[in-house]
């Protein structure tokens, strides 16, 4: 095996698992959360659906969390995952982040 080997497979391995973070779960197994798209447009409520997850936004902390069920159980979402930008429709103003 060529010393460039490893490297290329770690590198592949790393634009492969970009995508997800795998977290822990209650009981065995994980759950594996996609990172939301850059721009995310919220309603009335702030939940948003999403590659058969539930994303909650906490407006007033600035934070999200996900769970496969909108009953929860809620986890937070790391940073990293985070999208760029909200927005909201129906609404009597435009807010951003």
């Amino acid at each position: 095996m060529s010393p460039k080997r490893p490297l290329s497979i770690a590198t592949l391995l790393a634009a492969l698992l970009s995508g997800c973070v795998v977290t822990p779960a209650h009981g065995p197994g994980y759950v594996v959360a996609p990172a939301l798209p850059l721009v995310v447009e919220l309603g009335v409520e702030p939940y948003y659906f999403h590659d058969g997850f539930y994303y909650y936004y906490h407006e007033r902390d600035h934070r999200w969390s996900y769970a496969r069920d909108r009953a929860g159980p809620w986890r937070d979402l790391p940073h990293d995952r985070y999208p760029r930008e909200i927005r909201y429709r129906d609404r009597d103003h435009d807010r951003r982040n």
